[in-house]
């Protein structure tokens, strides 16, 4: 079974305008209402390349109502733990040209609170797989999620990590099977820029030595690299295609690396389906259908 851990999901407001200008009033020409969340994000692409998980997290007030609703209606197990007080976030993600957000904060959560999530880590089972994934609110220590691998760790888990800063850092001790910051993360990390794949390779094999055993590096245009427990190594540009949409493409590199490395153990193939499901939401309105993500599998091969 997959679980994710979403701690600080969001409703998405996603707002297109033609021309905006700041100090003035501007009308939208679409908007979308999403549920949001990287592990909600991962949970949903596993769900159209064909696997289940069940996601965790916290949820507060009517927003969170409205996420979990949402969440549901996608067939996908929200298993989420109810916070009494404050709302779950708003997030509005405001496309004219270019991208720009506004991230809520989200509800504080308890140590009551995170103490009904660590009783439903008990239900995990050894082959079970468990993604760790994105920002976490208010009242939660930058040790959840390398705390919450050492509660797990007598058990025979594959997990993944996709967060940034200490909150990553704190978990290589751990030795999560794969982790997935993206270059600007990784130079933040390291206090460096990072300057095209080999320089990414370079630094992903550092946090392999800080004990990561399986490093996955986004690049937005300029593709991926991916530095493996076996010595393998994978590098690419990304596919070609129109870029309409960042959200949710480093999400979708996770789960169609963890849903073919789940059918086939392969790295190499992994790797090259988490590039194509990121491009493809990249390059969606939203996150990528399933044939979606197989129209660029079928045409895109990896550099050599």
């Amino acid at each position: 079974m997959i679980y994710t851990v979403t701690c600080n999901p969001s409703l998405d407001y996603i707002v297109d305008v033609e021309d905006f200008r700041q100090g003035f009033t501007n009308h939208t020409v679409r908007e979308t209402v999403c549920a949001g969340g990287k592990g909600i994000n991962v949970s949903a692409v596993l769900k159209t390349l064909g696997y289940a998980s069940t996601a965790f997290g916290f949820l507060a007030g009517f927003t969170g109502r409205e996420i979990r609703r949402l969440v549901e209606r996608q067939g996908i197990c929200a298993d989420f733990i109810e916070i009494p007080e404050g709302f779950s976030r708003i997030n509005v993600k405001l496309r004219s040209g270019g991208e720009s957000e506004i991230n809520g904060r989200g509800p504080v959560v308890g140590e009551r609170d995170t103490e009904k999530l660590y009783r439903k880590l008990d239900r995990l089972a050894d082959g079970d797989v468990l993604v760790l994934s994105g920002s976490i609110p208010a009242g939660l220590s930058r040790s959840l999620y390398s705390d919450i691998m050492r509660y797990v760790a007598d058990r025979e888990l594959k997990i993944a990590v996709d967060a940034a800063g200490e909150l990553l850092l704190n978990t290589l001790p751990c030795h999560p099977f794969l982790i997935k910051p993206n270059n600007h993360e990784l130079g933040e990390i390291f206090g460096v820029g990072i300057c095209g794949r080999q320089e990414a390779i370079h630094y992903a094999r550092k946090l392999q030595e800080k004990g990561a055993v399986n490093v996955l590096i986004s690049m937005a245009g300029e593709g991926a690299v991916f530095v493996g427990a076996d010595g393998v190594v994978c590098e690419s540009e990304a596919p070609e295609g129109t870029v309409r949409n960042s959200v949710g493409a480093g999400d979708s590199m996770v789960a169609g690396f963890l849903a073919e490395y789940l059918r086939t153990g392969d790295y190499r193939e992994s790797f090259r389906m988490g590039l194509c499901a990121g491009s493809a939401t990249a390059f969606s309105e939203k996150l990528a259908t399933k044939p979606e993500i197989e129209r660029i599998r079928a045409s895109f091969l990896l550099d050599d």
